[in-house]
């Protein structure tokens, strides 16, 4: 397992396969960054990040069953594994204690 820091844009993908629970695959993922942020997003750079949080241990995944619709190609569904779910929950951790340090406008 590589180690564990987190690009923002790594952090945001593993959040949207969190998030979509079990029914994470590339464009989905990509549609849902696109929802939650108002941004476009480039499903290869999608993919480079999930292959990425794969290699850190933060994703499982799995091929799903061939479909028509796809030309007879699977989908490759994406997991948050347990090593995911601590990292996500250590940044939300960091940044939250970051906020509360913002010294409040008198």
């Amino acid at each position: 397992m590589k180690g564990t820091y987190l690009g923002e844009f790594e952090e945001v993908v593993l959040l949207a396969v969190a998030m979509l629970a079990g029914e994470a695959y590339g464009a989905a993922i990509t549609n849902e960054i696109e929802q939650q942020m108002a941004r476009s997003v480039n499903l290869g750079a999608v993919h480079a990040a999930l292959a990425r949080l794969e290699e850190k241990g933060l994703l499982t995944s799995r091929l799903g069953g061939a479909t028509a619709e796809r030309g007879g190609r699977s989908k490759r569904f994406f997991s948050v594994t347990m090593a995911g779910i601590k990292a996500l929950d250590t940044i939300r951790e960091i940044r939250n204690r970051m906020w509360n340090a913002i010294p409040k406008p008198a």
